[in-house]
């Protein structure tokens, strides 16, 4: 088989990475692809969001299946676009991918079918959204409609932070037209989880669930980020929590968009918060996320190809998920100055060590190479991960692997997967 993937981050090289294992597949190309990917595929110079070039490509080409990474082109229509051409495609309809799109259709959709999910309301008129966030007081939470590279959520711990981000998103428009309404929800305390699951539409299969770390610094302090990091599994969610998130949340989601005249095939992200009366859902994304992929497939032993064209095809009733009983942590590396502006082209010391390490994988994300050597291209630049027999084993390999990478400026946190060790304590007495 000849795979085609779509995109060119940290995710995507998972991605390619996990494919590229499967015995069905002869090659894989990535568009546009980053300087990692090149090592396992063959990276073509067409961007993400160019459809009727990748649909050309994949003609032209003899693609048996594209894996649509990012979700922009699935919001795009690309899925459609393939299909009209009768090619195989593995993501959401640009309808069903709405979900993650606007933020105001998917929490709509939760309070229709009754999905549990934080109080809120939507707003394009500054006035009316400060009155209502004068009423309802801080910590409350502000969220750009549109995708903003998982850059759109402000958890505002103060009244001031929430206003500031009202002028921001309404008046400013920092993140344009992504910006032009708003939701407005509720703070939920408890502990942060992401769950995939695929699905055919009918039925589906849930991953291992993992949690991501947004903000920028250690301690989950400063702006939200694409993430900053991730570990799988997240031992705070036992079978019984598992189960409840299928039943209350994921099939329910599948159920509503088919209802909706959506039909759902693809992979479903759910991010969750672990309340004290159960899970509700803070955003649904239409596609894998990124870093929790870094650490999820990993651990996964089935053939993703084999779950894929499942998917495709309608039957994925006939897969059985395999996963490895061990941990896995993705430690993101990030440019000075993410997730606001930063430089590029900063040499990147170390890979070739990192490489040779037992239970270590190197994940590229905003990196391009030249003349044999790597250079720094994006915001989040590398993600390391570490597998372990447990999960301090895989934060020591994951940390043992980064201090021997080096480039001018690099940010990355010192605590992923420290609040799964106190979870771990907490439950072991």
């Amino acid at each position: 088989m000849k795979i085609l993937v779509i995109g060119s981050g940290g995710r995507e090289h998972a991605l390619v990475w996990k494919i590229a294992q499967s015995p069905r597949v002869e090659k894989v190309f990535a568009a546009p692809g980053n300087g990692g990917m090149g090592q396992l595929a063959e990276c073509v110079a067409i961007q993400s969001k160019d459809i009727s070039s990748l649909v050309d490509f994949a003609e032209k080409n003899q693609i048996d299946l594209t894996v649509v990474g990012p979700e922009l082109p699935l919001t795009l229509g690309i899925v459609h676009e393939f299909e009209k051409r009768g090619l195989n495609i593995f993501g959401p309809s640009e309808k069903s991918s709405e979900i993650e799109g606007s933020k105001v259709f998917a929490k709509g959709l939760m309070e229709k079918y009754n999905i549990p999910t934080g109080e809120f309301k939507t707003f394009t008129d500054r006035e009316r959204a400060i009155g209502y966030i004068q009423e309802r007081g801080a910590p409350i939470v502000i969220k750009a409609n549109g995708l903003a590279a998982g850059k759109g959520v402000i958890v505002a711990k103060e009244l001031d932070t929430a206003l500031k981000a009202v002028e921001d998103f309404l008046v400013k428009r920092v993140f344009g037209y992504a910006g032009r309404e708003i939701v407005v929800e509720e703070y939920l305390e408890g502990e942060e989880a992401s769950v995939f699951a695929f699905t055919d539409g009918e039925g589906i299969l849930s991953t291992l669930p993992a949690q991501d770390h947004k903000p920028i610094y250690d301690g989950d302090q400063g702006p939200n980020t694409g993430g900053m990091g991730a570990y799988a599994p997240a031992p705070y969610l036992d079978d019984l929590m598992l189960k409840r998130i299928e039943e209350e949340i994921l099939k329910p989601a599948i159920f509503c968009l088919a209802e909706e005249g959506r039909p759902y095939k693809g992979v479903l992200y759910a991010g969750l918060i672990i309340a004290e009366e159960g899970p509700k859902v803070l955003e649904f994304n239409c596609r894998f996320g990124d870093p929790e992929t870094q650490a999820i497939l990993p651990l996964l032993e089935t053939d993703l190809v084999e779950i894929m064209i499942a998917v495709c095809e309608g039957r994925l009733h006939q897969i059985n998920l395999q996963w490895s009983n061990r941990s896995a942590v993705c430690v993101v590396l990030a440019s000075k100055g993410y997730p606001g502006s930063y430089e590029k082209g900063k040499v990147i010391q170390g890979l070739e060590e990192v490489q040779k390490m037992k239970d270590v994988s190197l994940f590229h994300a905003g990196t391009r190479t030249e003349d044999h050597k790597f250079f720094t291209h994006g915001g989040r630049v590398l993600g390391v991960t570490g597998v372990g027999v447990d999960l301090e084993e895989a934060i020591q390999n994951s940390y043992s692997a980064v201090e021997k990478i080096h480039f001018e400026g690099m940010v990355y946190r010192r605590d992923i997967g420290a609040k799964g060790l106190l979870t771990l304590s907490k439950l072991n007495g």
